[in-house]
């Protein structure tokens, strides 16, 4: 009954079909449901609400496979995450919705960066989250984001400082570096300035909030993750 909730049917229907209902509730009978984006991210919002992983990860999986990363990302992803934001900030509870939301979210992802044969790109990519960056999320959606385009990358995470980024560009010489900061004080320019110089030298590319653009004019900056996926592809030249 709460799976058909959060898939729009009124309390009352659901309730006539849960018990009329033998066996399990198909995920994919649910979808047929849906009418608009907008219905799947009210429903994922409910079901996240009522800690329903299972169906979370099943409507999120159904959608990356008809949309791919980026869109599911735009305009499913996204608007989920700042709706149970900011039902936190506004009521002070569900932050576990948060939480778990966040991780079904990032689990997927990393399933989906798996998914790559045959790169296009000789050299990986190198994908960071700098400083004591936590947050990584859409460090993750960039990744998989790739993979779909089959350009591979090596994916070094939250907190990475920048003993690791210099080592991994001297030893691996990526096209292109894109380096993540969500809070300003992880924004740090040295973070690109003191790289070891390689040839050829990598594109370095900037995301998130954290950056100061005026301080940081001699690299790249993106907005979306449409921009990020269309730097790295020059880089690479793809």
């Amino acid at each position: 009954m709460r799976r058909l909730i959060s898939a729009g049917v009124t309390p009352a229907d659901a309730a006539e079909q849960a018990l009329a209902h033998k066996g399990e509730v198909k995920v994919e009978k649910i979808l047929k449901t849906f009418e608009v984006r907008q219905d799947v991210v009210e429903a994922l919002v409910k079901a996240a609400n009522a800690l329903d992983r299972n169906f979370v990860q099943s409507i999120l999986r159904k959608d990356l496979e008809k949309y791919g990363v980026i869109d599911c990302w735009q305009e499913v992803m996204v608007p989920v995450l700042v709706i149970v934001g900011d039902e936190w900030a506004e009521t002070g509870t569900g932050i576990e919705v948060e939480h778990l939301l966040s991780e079904i979210i990032s689990g997927i992802l990393r399933e989906r960066s798996k998914q790559i044969k045959n790169p296009v790109n000789s050299r990986p990519v190198l994908l960071a989250s700098v400083g004591e960056e936590l947050h990584c999320l859409a460090l993750h959606a960039l990744h998989a984001a790739l993979a779909e385009a089959k350009i591979e990358c090596n994916f070094l995470g939250a907190r990475t400082p920048v003993e690791a980024l210099s080592s991994m560009v001297s030893r691996s010489a990526p096209p292109a570096v894109f380096l993540w900061a969500q809070l300003s004080k992880n924004g740090d320019p040295k973070f690109f300035r003191d790289i070891p110089a390689v040839r050829p030298a990598p594109r370095f590319i900037l995301g998130g909030p954290g950056w100061d653009r005026e301080e940081c004019v001699e690299v790249a900056f993106v907005d979306d993750l449409t921009l990020a996926c269309q730097e790295i592809k020059q880089a690479i030249g793809a």
